[in-house]
């Protein structure tokens, strides 16, 4: 508990401290850029949410120091070799100077950092092949840093509404804490508590009234440290089975995979195009667009926040099993077909102006 309160805590205040700093005339802590696909705010924002949340889990891994020191070591080593990544993505939030190959590349960077200092590196699948595979290092190492920089990507590519990739790092982070402590593996536990205060600290401030965004660092940060804790879990583990990280992440890694289909194979556009038809903006567009006087800054603020529900639920639908089934290889692969066959209907109702009756049921008024 004390882990979680120092993480809020230290969160919290430096989230405010930003946003105050902000308002206060700091014009290079806010995106005042509005225009673009991907841009769904109605004034300027400061987007380096990702600060607090990073400044948070710092703090409470300095507390582990005290009240868990024989996990302190690992903690720190995992949050140091982060910072590629995390650097990269404020040095993007503050200057647009980091492309998101660059980023890529200082994510990889992080990953490879973990596989030399942590181990952590995925040395089974339970694919046949692929199994035989990664029995040799080197390859198990490059699918390692594959994966870890996939991921940490797909949670960057639902970042844009209010509290929507925060609150699936929460959710992630939660399956990934209660499967460490049922296999008693505290160091997961405790750095999986120690982010859910960091993320939740910044929550507050960030839904439903959107006072400061997570950013590319933000974004970077969790999807790394959330991707390092379930390889780490896994390979820390043998009865966790290698497909409970898959379904863990499964909304943003299954978002990111069907968007790099649209643009190259339906679109015939650049894998790395921004969009505005990912699911969430469709939500946003298509599902809140009866809300009333959108064009109105405060109503644009309410329907941002109105759409992330929508896709915690979505998210839930692979952590429930994830968590229930977390050593049973065949049931969460299943899970997984049945998230991609959701997630597919789901799209295509709502692209074609078809959406399911129930996502209309709380309008506003």
């Amino acid at each position: 508990m004390w882990i979680l309160l120092c993480a809020f805590a230290v969160s919290l205040s430096i989230t405010l401290l930003m946003v105050h700093h902000a308002r206060c005339g700091a014009h290079h802590l806010t995106d005042h850029d509005l225009s673009g696909p991907q841009k769904f705010h109605s004034a300027p924002v400061p987007r380096v949410g990702g600060v607090g949340i990073f400044c948070g889990s710092v703090a409470a891994a300095g507390l582990l120091f005290l009240l868990a020191p024989e996990v302190w070591r690992p903690a720190a080593l995992l949050l140091l070799c982060s910072l590629p990544a995390f650097g990269s993505g404020v040095t993007e939030d503050l200057t647009k100077t980091q492309s998101p190959r660059r980023r890529l590349f200082f994510t990889a960077i992080a990953a490879a950092l973990g596989v030399a200092l942590l181990d952590a590196t995925i040395t089974r699948t339970d694919i046949p092949g692929l199994d035989w595979a990664v029995s040799f290092y080197p390859v198990a190492a490059l699918l390692t840093v594959f994966a870890v920089t996939g991921v940490a990507n797909s949670l960057n590519i639902i970042v844009g509404f209010n509290g929507l990739a925060s609150m699936c790092a929460v959710l992630m982070l939660v399956a990934i804490g209660y499967v460490a402590f049922q296999v008693d593996d505290m160091l997961i536990v405790w750095l999986s508590v120690a982010l859910v205060g960091a993320v939740l600290g910044f929550f507050v401030c960030n839904f439903p009234l959107g006072l400061i965004f997570l950013g590319d660092g933000g974004a970077y940060f969790l999807g790394f440290m959330v991707a390092e804790l379930a390889v780490l879990l896994m390979a820390r583990n043998p009865g966790v089975s290698p497909m409970f990280p898959l379904l863990v992440c499964v909304y943003p890694v299954f978002e990111t995979v069907f968007s790099i289909y649209r643009r190259v194979m339906l679109r015939e556009q650049s894998a790395s195009t921004p969009d505005g038809i990912h699911l969430h903006s469709l939500i946003y567009r298509r599902v809140m667009r009866w809300a009333e006087g959108r064009r109105r800054p405060r109503s644009q603020v309410r329907r941002n926040s109105m759409t992330s529900p929508y896709l915690w639920l979505l998210c839930s639908v692979a952590i429930v099993p994830a968590m229930l089934f977390w050593n049973s290889t065949p049931l969460l692969a299943g899970f997984i077909v049945v998230f991609g066959i959701v997630y597919t209907g789901l799209y295509w109702r709502i692209v074609r102006f078809r959406s399911p009756r129930w996502l209309h049921l709380h309008r506003l008024r």
